[in-house]
């Protein structure tokens, strides 16, 4: 039997949830008016797999806004429920929605799969309407979590994962790069926008279902430098006027 840290919460989330803590942040952003567009969306697998209630509608942003939009350059981006509008990236093409039209960029979990970065960061700066938010959630690049991976050559990442992280499904698994994740090359790459982005301490994610791993693990979070166990929680905002990059 596998080991679920969450059983004995009520609610069903532990006491140090990243996606609680960084949806809470991304809704005290929103307003009714605003149109948000979902970066790397997929298709949207916490929304058809998540049991727990009070996350999920933490995560849910559609109703909440005026639209949200999911982008992604898997077409099983159209099978995403939670947005309103579905766009297909082609691979080395620019997104296809008009300049300066979104009030909030999230990227969820996509930025380790981030090959070009300097288009990415073109896109979302041309995307975003000045004083708007870039939002991402990412594993720092010196994490162990992120130090294993590379270690580990993509071809066997779906294998190894499906050991690692049972719950996890091989749709959902794709080729990491961790070109753009940590503190500094996000500021190398936003250049004059306002930063509120940290390290968020979350709870271990990779515990092979284990009960004495996930405490093992959960001691290690306290105890090392946060970028080594840490997620980068960025929030950078696009200056009022600024021209696309």
């Amino acid at each position: 039997m596998k080991y679920d840290p969450t059983a004995k919460r009520i609610g069903g989330f532990t006491e140090n949830d990243g996606t609680i803590d960084f949806y809470l942040r991304i809704n005290s952003l929103l307003n009714a008016k605003s149109t948000v567009l979902d970066f790397g969306a997929g298709r949207a697998a916490w929304f058809e797999d998540d049991e727990c209630v009070t996350r999920r509608s933490i995560q849910l942003l559609k109703g909440k806004v005026e639209k949200v939009i999911a982008a992604d350059i898997d077409d099983a981006v159209f099978d995403n429920r939670a947005s309103d509008e579905q766009i297909l990236l082609e691979s080395g093409n620019d997104l296809e929605i008009p300049e300066k039209s979104v009030d909030i960029i999230v990227s969820d979990y996509v930025l380790e799969h981030i090959q070009d970065v300097g288009m990415f960061v073109r896109q979302v700066s041309k995307s975003l309407k000045g004083g708007g938010w870039f939002c991402a959630r990412t594993p720092h690049k010196f994490s162990y979590v992120a130090i294993f991976t590379r270690l580990i050559p993509n071809k066997f990442h779906t294998k190894s994962l499906s050991f690692i992280q049972p719950a996890r499904k091989k749709v959902d698994i794709f080729p990491t790069t961790y070109k753009l994740n940590t503190l500094s090359d996000i500021q190398k790459y936003f250049i004059g926008w306002e930063s509120k982005s940290f390290i968020f301490r979350a709870d271990p994610a990779y515990y092979f279902g284990n009960k004495t791993m996930y405490r093992f693990q959960s001691m290690m979070h306290r105890l090392l430098p946060a970028f080594f166990s840490g997620i980068l929680f960025i929030f950078v905002r696009k200056p009022q006027a600024h021209r696309s990059i």
